[in-house]
């Protein structure tokens, strides 16, 4: 019998049915422009509105602080260079962490060539970013902080409500990158005192190409898109009317026992570790132990190459990931792994295991019971493995 195991629910997670049935009036017959006047702009004028008020809710926001974006990465676009921008005239440095993702490294990079300054500050071998780092990291110039919430790879979770506080003691913007916590996590805007948040409805039972940037009332920031007047003259572009219903009730569902959810998956998590730990050698694992996301597993196995495990574990029907997805076509050992101190012969064999609360436990059993076969033939090819 053929399996079918996702265990890749960091890249992208399926789309809910629930959410498929409030998209689909949207893709049809309801396709009036929501920035028009007449009758039939009214139904989709009404559902972008409905879904502002649910992402707002769902964030402990306002909805006049929700923007709809394409997804996560334009929303730290958006936040970066739009907080850097508006504050330029009091400084130009920024500081953030070296374990961040691409969509965050590669816009500061950018940022860098226009004459910003910026500060990527360590983490410790468990993925942390110390708060006291942070405030060493402060200057008089300092006009943002970005650190993510939780990592796409290892699936640390960050001080974020700790940093959040020192920004405001120094009249710093706060920026996090929620991509991966909404939906896995409680994520409370007011609880965590950020001025910007970052988040992806691909990412907890959403559709791809939209998702929401949260900027607090009065948070200085300059406009990424040009053109019309949507999201409040803020953000141009005639809105992804499905798209928006979507995520307004996929973060519905997603959020809705949010804490009972997450103790279900992180069950599954902790005995998909034990197992791994337990029967397969020379495995490391990635991340810290307890401040993890639910259903984040990622483990390095020495003596063997990520790519080769991931087609075995393919060709047995479980489809998991060797690091970031945004990146998995790259050659290079994980920017985050060897941030952890990883030397890149062991940052190569690397595996990544999300778990959704669709995975039941008779899929991590399986898992428990191909993946140490696959790694002990891998081994018994690799020149490296003692003994060969």
């Amino acid at each position: 019998m053929s399996r079918n195991v996702y265990l890749d629910n960091s890249a992208t997670t399926p789309v809910k049915p629930e959410v498929f049935e409030a998209m689909l009036p949207f893709l049809q017959e309801e396709f009036g422009n929501p920035s028009s006047i007449y009758k039939k702009a009214n139904a989709t004028e009404l559902a972008v509105a409905t879904a502002r008020e649910q992402v707002a809710k769902a964030l402990g926001a306002k909805p006049g602080e929700i923007f709809f974006t394409s997804g996560g990465s334009e929303a730290d676009n958006w936040a970066i260079k739009g907080a850097a921008l508006a504050n330029s005239p009091k400084g130009k440095h920024i500081i953030s962490s070296c374990i961040e993702h691409h969509a965050v490294l590669h816009t500061l990079e950018f940022l860098e060539k226009q004459g910003y300054s910026v500060t990527y500050l360590p983490v410790d071998a468990e993925g942390k970013v110390a708060v006291q780092e942070v405030k060493n990291a402060l200057r008089e110039d300092t006009v943002l902080i970005t650190i993510m919430m939780a990592n796409n790879e290892i699936g640390t979770v960050q001080p974020i409500a700790e940093i959040a506080q020192l920004a405001r003691e120094n009249k710093v913007l706060f920026h996090t990158d929620a991509v991966q916590a909404v939906g896995s996590l409680e994520v409370d805007v007011q609880k965590l005192g950020v001025d910007m948040l970052s988040l992806s409805a691909h990412k907890f039972g959403g559709p791809k190409g939209v998702g929401a940037l949260y900027i607090k009332s009065g948070t200085k920031i300059e406009t990424l898109i040009h053109g019309g007047g949507q999201e409040r003259g803020r953000r141009a572009g005639t809105e992804n009317v499905s798209g928006i219903v979507g995520l307004g009730k996929a973060i519905t569902l997603a959020t809705e026992n949010i804490a009972e959810k997450a103790e279900k998956i992180k069950k599954l998590r902790d005995k998909l570790i034990k197992g791994i730990a337990s029967t397969i050698p020379d495995a490391r694992l990635n991340g810290h132990r307890e401040d993890r996301l639910p259903g984040n597993v990622n483990f390095c196995f020495r003596y063997i190459e990520g790519e080769a495990l991931l087609l075995r574990l393919d060709a047995k029907g479980i489809a998991a990931s060797s690091g970031s997805a945004c990146t998995s076509g790259s050659l290079d050992p994980s920017h985050v792994l060897l941030a952890l101190g990883l030397p890149h012969e062991i940052a190569h064999g690397s595996l990544r295991l999300s778990i959704g609360e669709q995975n039941t436990e008779e899929e991590i059993d399986y898992v428990l019971e191909v993946l140490p076969k696959i790694v002990e033939i891998l081994r018994m090819m690799s020149p490296l493995y003692p003994g060969n």
